[in-house]
């Protein structure tokens, strides 16, 4: 047995691969990427289960790639802070820590990946131009499946902190994320192509969307979710491009938004490209201080971002079901559902909504959705 290596039996039976015997050092300065690989690298290979163990310090880690597949059920235990590299010359390579290929995969502990964001935002021009640079998400999962994301605090990612791509049977509890409100596209958990994914008892504070779904996201459940700051809980942007994959079955209920500038939203761009939303439901949500609590927005556009001309989206919402909504709007239109003209919403519900305006009375606002409205009705529905 070769020195580095260092396994013990735990009492889940599992070979755990310290990564200090691998030589990493906690003292935030050493890049520890080739320490980290090292363990991973064995542990993913030793059949039966195994253990990735970060212990309590804080380490200094570059861009790396955990690749699988694995032999057996890996975990992964941060107990200490991993610390991100602030060179400029990893900035374009879209990922910090980075799981490929895994299955029954156990990212968990108490410790935390702090992104060092600060060094990175001012470089952020996605809000001016199409063709921005893209800076490294924090945690990227890409075919990962059957697997946990639990315990974890993200802090001031370079842009995204957790993306899923490609994933199924995920299960992201108990995570905190937090970034500052006017951080640039800090998108709290970002999905795309992803399909049976459970995001619960967690609280998300960020700079964009706490939870964004792209194209591709399908039966996707989040519940006991504290979303604030950030722009909300948002399916898309959609329609952007040809031959998008539909969104279907989201469900998020039971969960709290406190002073975001949208609650539940879906928004298309303003293109002429087609895709499908259907199937999502949001039930007992509270909205405190939420600047946009309902909306539905067919005319999404960023400036430089949209085709000229371009005015109704071929996007196609519908069964998309409100129910027991309630708490304070910072606009008047607390109710806002802006649908296509082309592609009218369809099967629109709102169901015991009660919204109000904290200057006056608040209104609803309904452009080609049509649907039926169930209960208590604050503001009067537009339905």
């Amino acid at each position: 047995m070769f020195s580095f290596v260092f396994v013990v039996n735990v009492e889940a039976q599992a070979a755990v691969f310290d990564v200090v015997r691998y030589g990493a050092v906690a003292d935030g300065k050493t890049d520890n990427t080739k320490a980290f690989s090292e363990a991973w690298n064995q542990a993913c290979q030793t059949r039966g289960s195994t253990m990735v163990l970060i212990p309590k310090g804080t380490y200094l880690l570059n861009p790396i790639i955990f690749e699988g597949p694995c032999k057996g059920r890996t975990g992964f235990s941060i107990q200490g802070t991993l610390k991100a590299s602030t060179d400029k010359q990893y900035f374009g390579l879209g990922y910090w820590i980075n799981f490929r290929y895994v299955n029954d995969l156990a990212i968990d502990g108490r410790g935390s990946l702090d992104g060092q964001g600060p060094s990175a935002w001012p470089y952020n021009s996605c809000s001016k131009a199409s063709s921005c640079r893209v800076l490294p998400t924090s945690l990227k999962l890409d075919f990962i499946t059957n697997s946990i994301v639990n315990g974890i605090t993200l802090i001031d990612s370079k842009q995204v902190q957790i993306n899923l791509f490609a994933c199924q049977g995920l299960k992201i509890s108990n995570v905190k994320i937090q970034a500052p409100a006017d951080s640039p596209n800090t998108d709290g958990i970002h999905m795309g192509k992803s399909i049976d994914i459970e995001i619960f008892n967690s609280e998300i504070s960020t700079g964009d969307d706490c939870i964004s779904l792209s194209p591709g996201s399908r039966n996707i459940n989040v519940h006991n979710v504290l979303c604030g700051p950030g722009h909300g809980i948002s399916v898309g942007s959609l329609g952007k491009g040809p031959d998008e994959d539909d969104v279907e079955a989201l469900a998020v209920r039971n969960s709290t938004f406190v002073g975001t500038e949208n609650g539940v939203r879906v928004k298309t761009w303003a293109t002429n490209y087609p895709s499908n939303v259907r199937n999502l439901t949001y039930d007992q949500i509270h909205m405190v201080n939420v600047r946009n609590p309902i909306i539905i927005d067919q005319k999404y556009c960023l400036t430089g971002n949209c085709k000229q001309g371009s005015s109704s989206s071929q996007v196609q919402i519908r069964d998309v079901k409100f129910r027991n909504i309630w708490g304070d709007s910072t606009s008047e239109v607390a109710v806002d559902l802006e649908c296509s003209q082309s592609r009218p919403c369809q099967g629109i519900e709102l169901n015991n909504i009660d919204l109000v305006y904290n200057k006056g009375p608040a209104r609803s606002y309904c452009s080609n959705a049509g649907g039926v409205a169930l209960g208590r009705q604050t503001p009067p529905s537009c339905l």
